[in-house]
């Protein structure tokens, strides 16, 4: 895990309407607009999250015909999970 990639990630989680999102996803695939609904807010401006999301490399976009599939690829939490170990390791030693 590079500092750059785990600065993107962590960049990407902190958010609350990002977090959010992971959340909702984390329930299933689904489509930006049923990602948009509870936030009151457009499909572009999903949109413009899930491209932080992608970058981070925690949701991965499809097209199916007219439908957009997003979908949660937790594997670079368990990067995060590593690095936080580290200090959880601290915390249980003082």
């Amino acid at each position: 895990m590079t500092p750059d990639r785990l600065d993107t990630i962590f960049s990407a989680l902190a958010d609350p309407t990002r977090r959010a999102i992971l959340a909702r996803l984390s329930l299933g695939t689904t489509s930006v607009t049923e990602l948009a609904e509870p936030f009151r807010m457009s499909g572009p401006a999903v949109s413009k999250h899930l491209k932080v999301l992608e970058r981070a490399g925690l949701v991965i976009r499809g097209r199916e015909a007219q439908w957009r599939p997003c979908s949660l690829d937790a594997a670079p939490l368990k990067d995060v999970e590593d690095w936080l170990e580290q200090y959880r390791r601290f915390w249980e030693g003082s």
